[in-house]
């Protein structure tokens, strides 16, 4: 079962497009960010991002 606070790091990350964005608001460190969203991933067993070095968004 995911996380709540795992959860608004993904809704932050896809609001502001960025983990740096995300993390500023959520007054984390962007690894610590970036570690919260790979472990929703790998619980919910899907890719839940594309990222690229400049931007991020929801998968379909």
């Amino acid at each position: 079962m995911a996380r709540f606070d795992d959860i608004e790091v993904f809704l932050r990350v896809v609001e502001r497009g960025s983990f740096s964005a995300a993390a500023a608001q959520l007054g984390l460190p962007a690894t610590s960010v970036s570690r919260k969203l790979k472990t929703l991933e790998d619980r919910l067993g899907v890719q839940l991002l594309h990222r690229t070095t400049r931007r991020v968004w929801p998968s379909e």
